[in-house]
């Protein structure tokens, strides 16, 4: 179930006694909840589709109700869940925009040609993403925001960034 399916929260607790779920979205746009009609809820010990009863928020959660979840012994089996949809129901990217899943083992050339190595990771910091690129001799960190990235070609894993005094 992997590379078809996106995460877009996590299941932290239950909400009352009627089996509602509290979720920490982990998409940039939470209100996408309101378009789905069934999510998957994944585990070590679970995969399983839910359709939704009803969305509603409560400061930073999502909260779902999932037919069949009707009480909070039953929500408490779903705590630690991730909640994801198919590809097929993902809100398309807007320009410049890409999925984060995407950049994982993209390779990273500056605008000079030089290769600096693959994405092995992302920092989310709040301020902006901060891109890890490894290569056989070392660990850059790159910043995402616009001076930085110059490029980004999903169709072919690659990269153009600009780097700023003093990220080597």
């Amino acid at each position: 179930m992997e590379n078809n399916y996106f995460v877009i929260g996590k299941i932290v607790n239950t909400q009352g006694i009627k089996g509602e779920l509290r979720v920490v979205p982990t998409t940039d746009e939470p209100e996408r909840f309101k378009l789905l009609d069934s999510i998957f809820a994944q585990s070590k010990d679970i995969c399983a589709e839910y359709e939704i009863e009803s969305v509603r928020y409560h400061k930073q959660f999502v909260l779902l109700k999932l037919k069949g979840i009707d009480d909070m012994t039953s929500a408490e089996k779903l705590k630690g869940c991730e909640v994801k949809i198919s590809e097929d129901k993902a809100l398309p990217c807007g320009k410049d925009e890409y999925y984060i899943r995407d950049l994982y083992d993209m390779e990273v050339v500056t605008d000079t040609g030089e290769n600096l190595g693959l994405i092995t990771d992302i920092i989310f910091t709040g301020a902006n993403d901060v891109y890890v690129v490894k290569n056989e001799q070392n660990e850059i960190l790159v910043p995402a925001i616009k001076q930085c990235i110059l490029n980004v070609d999903t169709a072919n894993k690659k990269m153009t960034v600009r780097l700023l005094e003093g990220l080597r």
